[in-house]
C-alpha cells in the first residue's frame, strides 16, 4: 500500500487580512522561508566557531558581511536562475514574472552563480584570494540545502516519479499515483551526506579550492543521481528523452569540481 502524504500545513501562522493603498494583504509565515531561516543561522553559529578558531584569518564581522552577501546572493540568483532556466517562456511574455515570487520558484543554480558573485565581491573587498573565501563556505551550505528540501516535501512540491517501491508516496499535488519522495532523497544525500562529505575532506586536504571542487563534484552527482527519478517540470520534460535540465546543469559543475581538486595548486 503507498504512503499517503502527511497532513502538514504548509503555512505555520497567517497574519491579517490586511488592506493598504486599496489592496489586501494576508501575509503569512511559511515553513519553506522557516528553513531558509534555518539554515542561515546554522551557517552563522558554524562559520563564526570556525572564525573563533582561525588564529585572527576571520572575524565574526567578517564571517557577518560574508552570509549577509551570501543570503542576497541565494534569494536573487535563485529566482533569477529558475525564471531563466525553468520559465524563460514566461518571461519573455510577462517580464513582472521575474518580481512575483510569491507564485514560488527558486532554483539552485540560479542560487549557486548569486553566491559565487557575492564570494567574488567579499574576496575583493577581503582582499582575500576568491576559493579562500569558497572553501570557507562550501562546507555548511549542504545545512541550508538539506533544510530546503524539507520545505520543499512540506509543501508537497518536487516530488518524483511514480513508482511501486514500498515507500512510494501519493501526494495532493501529484495526481492518485504513489511517487518517489525524490525531496527526501535529496535531503539524504545532498544535505546530510554533502555535510559529512566536506567536513571529513576539508580536515584532510590543505590545497586552495579543493573543498569547493569537492562541494562541486558531490552536489553534482547526488543531484544527477536523484534527476533518475524526480519527476522534471511538466514544461520542460526531457532532453533526447532520458536527461533533464538539472542534470545537465549539473554536468559542469562535476567536471569543474574534479578540476579543482586534481590540479596542481599550491596549499593553505
Amino acid at each position: 500500500m503507498p504512503i499517503n502524504f502527511p497532513d502538514i500545513d504548509p503555512v505555520i501562522a497567517r497574519f491579517g487580512p490586511f488592506e493598504v493603498f486599496g489592496q489586501t494583504f494576508e501575509p503569512a509565515l511559511r515553513w519553506y522561508g522557516m528553513m531558509y531561516l534555518v539554515g542561515f543561522l546554522a551557517a552563522l553559529w558554524l562559520l563564526n566557531r570556525k572564525a573563533d578558531q582561525s588564529n585572527g584569518v576571520w572575524s565574526r564581522e567578517q564571517v557577518s558581511d560574508l552570509l549577509f552577501y551570501g543570503f542576497l546572493g541565494v534569494v536573487l540568483g535563485g529566482r533569477l536562475g529558475y525564471v531563466l532556466f525553468y520559465h524563460f517562456d514566461l518571461f519573455l511574455t510577462d517580464p513582472l514574472y521575474l518580481f512575483r515570487i510569491s507564485e514560488g520558484g527558486m532554483s539552485f543554480h540560479g542560487g549557486l552563480i548569486g553566491v559565487i558573485t557575492a564570494m567574488a565581491y567579499i574576496a575583493w573587498r577581503q582582499e582575500r584570494r576568491f576559493f579562500a573565501v569558497a572553501d570557507m563556505v562550501a562546507p555548511v551550505v549542504p545545512i541550508g540545502l538539506g533544510a530546503g528540501r524539507i520545505g520543499n516535501f512540506i509543501n508537497g512540491e518536487l516530488w518524483g516519479r511514480v513508482s511501486d517501491v514500498p515507500w512510494a508516496m501519493v501526494f495532493p499535488t501529484g495526481g492518485p499515483e504513489p511517487r518517489h519522495p525524490s525531496q527526501l532523497y535529496q535531503f539524504a544525500l545532498e544535505g546530510v551526506a554533502l555535510y559529512l562529505l566536506l567536513w571529513w575532506f576539508a580536515k584532510r586536504t590543505t590545497k586552495v579550492g579543493a573543498v569547493s571542487g569537492m562541494f562541486l563534484l558531490g552536489y553534482g552527482s547526488f543531484r544527477i543521481i536523484v534527476e533518475t527519478v524526480r519527476q522534471p517540470d511538466a514544461h520542460l520534460g526531457f532532453y533526447l528523452g532520458f536527461i533533464t535540465m538539472g542534470q545537465i546543469l549539473s554536468l559542469p559543475m562535476i567536471l569543474f569540481g574534479l578540476y579543482l581538486i586534481l590540479r596542481k595548486q599550491e596549499t593553505r
